[in-house]
């Protein structure tokens, strides 16, 4: 197993630990925000992929995307000799990469730009028409991805809770925001929770396409309660999130009210 990048990483860890996962089956590399240079990562991971059966968990985030999976393709990584899944990159960084050789890599989130429903065909529109408006470099070329379905959900019941709270006062929002629904691109009904104010969204997993969209090859029943902090690591399991009376946290280790 080969890990790059970002705090959850130590989740993932402690999630391997919890089901009889050693260290020594568990290779982890760090790059800072940025890195363009992945020639000796990557050389690294068919290092310890020759040992073992390997996937790749790449938390890798922003523009260093690209450089890692062009290296992939320099090497002759593919997906089914070392399968990478990827938590951060999706259509808009895969516009800069050449993707023919990385098909079949997956990534995971909670919408694509390739999913069928009615409520995505109005978002892609929508964009399309404002990127044509407003001459945005890339044209046509531009896409969707799951970090602008996220905004848009969250802009819409910012909106909605503001119209319940009847004024844009932080706490009156804040807790008019629970239980908001949102009828979101990827089809599904998503629900604000009233305690730790996460999303419940869905789970998708994709293969990267040679066009640079992806195939959905698995997703959740529907949407999913997110926990807020892990169970797998002793301190973040202490942790409550929880903005109803008498917690009003999203951090806490005990109720910000007491009798």
């Amino acid at each position: 197993m080969q890990k790059i990048y970002e705090t959850s990483d130590f989740y993932f860890v402690a999630f391997l630990h919890s089901k009889g996962v050693s260290d020594d089956d568990i290779l982890e590399q760090y790059t800072p925000f940025g890195h363009s240079d992945y020639q000796t990562i990557v050389a690294n991971i068919k290092k310890f992929a020759a040992k073992k059966q390997t996937a790749v968990i790449s938390t890798i985030n922003g523009d260093s995307n690209v450089p890692f999976y062009k290296e992939l393709a320099n090497q002759g990584i593919k997906a089914e000799d070392i399968p990478v899944i990827a938590f951060s990159v999706g259509e808009e960084e895969l516009r800069g990469v050449d993707t023919s050789s990385l098909v079949g890599h997956l990534a995971a989130w909670n919408y694509f730009m390739s999913i069928e429903t009615p409520e995505n065909k109005k978002f892609i529109a929508k964009w399309k028409d404002y990127v044509k408006k407003h001459n945005l470099p890339g044209g046509e070329k531009r896409v969707t991805n799951d970090p602008m379905e996220a905004t848009y959900i969250g802009m819409h019941m910012w909106a909605q809770a503001v119209e319940q709270a009847r004024t844009t006062n932080i706490d009156a929002v804040r807790q008019a925001l629970g239980h908001q629904t949102f009828r979101a691109p990827s089809g599904y009904t998503i629900t604000m929770d009233a305690k730790n104010h996460h999303l419940h969204k869905p789970v998708i997993i994709a293969e990267i396409r040679a066009d640079g969209q992806f195939d959905i090859v698995w997703e959740t029943e529907g949407p999913i309660r997110a926990e807020a902090w892990s169970p797998y690591l002793p301190d973040s399991a202490k942790k409550v999130a929880d903005w109803t009376y008498p917690w009003v946290s999203g951090n806490g280790t005990e109720p910000r009210f007491s009798d």
